[in-house]
């Protein structure tokens, strides 16, 4: 779908490709509902932006429907119309193997990764089905399709994402609401900040044995495949090798990644 004239929400816009993602779709002629439960992050996007005839912030926690409720319900009042959304706020673990972590440090992921993207999505879909041509887009990530070692509560919540978007996308499929999954390598932001991790870990989306791709580059190819309306959206040059590597040797790309992981998981 194309993003010029459409309404979007976007969420954890406040930072990461949350914000670079918000910035390019206005860019693009697109109205953004800036949503994050960092109000004071939504803030400076919106002073990095500007444009507040386009751009609107809400604050919300991801993890309650209530609240989610709430805000998409004000988000159709003030705009009169959604036409997309992108479900990109997430979180990833402590750099802990399972039997490290305690339960609510799960929970936790599993709540914002998995259940803040259902919310949104149950809150929306009604609306959606209902407009001339709608666009729902979920991120997951590398790790939701190969396992990383230190961060597998992680992969498995956005492995849960992945699961939910090709199961949405098959019943939406003689709809006019597309459906696209995004699954990010190796991305330059702040999440283990905003994760609530004192000290930045490696994870899939984060290890800096490679090399980063920036932000607003996975954006951009984010944006670009929303506007070709692919179905799978792989960011990075490293999450499109591993695709292709873990589907036609999953035991080796596992074992491949152990022994990278392995070092940061020793004592």
């Amino acid at each position: 779908m194309k993003v010029q004239h459409k309404v979007w929400v976007i969420t954890g816009a406040g930072s990461g490709m949350g914000r670079e993602l918000t910035r390019l779709f206005i860019e693009k002629g697109a109205k953004v509902a800036a949503l994050d439960m960092n109000f004071e992050a939504l803030k400076e996007t919106m002073r990095l932006i500007g444009r507040p005839e386009v751009l609107a912030l809400y604050k919300v926690d991801v993890t309650q429907i209530g609240d989610v409720e709430k805000v998409i319900s004000k988000v159709i009042d003030d705009f009169g119309e959604v036409d997309g959304i992108i479900n990109n706020a997430g979180i990833i673990q402590p750099f802990k193997r399972i039997s490290e972590l305690e339960i609510g440090e799960i929970e936790r992921v599993m709540n914002v990764n998995f259940y803040g993207t259902l919310y949104l999505i149950k809150s929306l879909l009604p609306h959606l089905v209902q407009r001339p041509e709608a666009h729902v887009v979920n991120i997951s990530s590398m790790g939701g399709f190969l396992a990383v070692p230190g961060q597998t509560a992680y992969g498995a919540s956005k492995a849960a994402v992945k699961i939910l978007t090709e199961g949405l996308y098959a019943e939406l499929k003689n709809t006019k609401v597309k459906v696209s999954v995004v699954f990010p390598g190796a991305v330059a932001t702040n999440i283990s900040v905003n994760s609530g991790l004192e000290t930045p870990k490696p994870s899939s989306e984060s290890n800096k044995s490679h090399q980063a791709l920036a932000a607003s580059k996975a954006a951009e190819l984010i944006f670009r495949g929303i506007e070709q309306d692919k179905f799978r959206i792989l960011v990075g040059k490293d999450a499109g090798f591993m695709d292709k590597f873990s589907r036609m040797a999953p035991e080796f790309a596992t074992n491949f990644i152990q022994k990278k992981m392995a070092s940061l998981l020793s004592h």
